[in-house]
């Protein structure tokens, strides 16, 4: 059997905040869409759901029609079963991430970023999967003194550590 590889660039013009992941079970984007609401007030996102068998549609909820078209649009061009991705607004990855994980049917996630990222995907007789994702650019280099101490300052400045 032969397998075909492909990247495919997450569609994301505004820079969000984008989570993406695998998941087994056709519940998946109403859970997602629970757990999201459930954890930081005023969130607005969009979840798109692939579906792995039966009618292999692509699933869509959230509560943001623009967040909910971009998820959708994405998970199509993606394209392989059980991905999921979710648009945020009004939200970080860090707030939602753990309710995430507390969804039973989500297996992994690849991804939480709003950096530009790339899907690679495998295609065979079978269908398409995903293999992970590229995210961001390329490491530079190691973290001097000066840079350290800058990313503390800009953690405290943040809020999410004390002192």
């Amino acid at each position: 059997m032969s397998v075909e590889t492909e990247l495919v660039p997450v569609e994301n013009p505004s820079g969000l905040n984008v989570i993406l992941g695998q998941t087994h079970f056709i519940k998946t984007a109403e859970d997602i869409h629970e757990a999201l609401i459930g954890s930081v007030p005023g969130i607005k996102f969009g979840v798109a759901f692939c579906e792995a068998s039966g009618p292999c549609l692509v699933r869509v909820e959230g509560n943001d029609e623009s967040l909910k078209t971009l998820a959708a649009k994405n998970a199509l061009a993606v394209g392989a079963g059980h991905f999921f991705v979710v648009f945020l607004k009004d939200a970080y990855p860090i707030n939602v991430l753990r309710a995430l994980r507390d969804v039973p049917e989500i297996v992994t996630v690849y991804a939480a970023t709003a950096n530009p990222v790339d899907v690679v995907v495998a295609t065979t007789k079978r269908g398409r999967g995903v293999l992970g994702v590229v995210d961001g650019e390329r490491t530079k280099g190691l973290e001097t003194t000066k840079d350290r101490a800058e990313r503390i300052a800009l953690l405290r400045k943040m809020g999410y550590k004390l002192g």
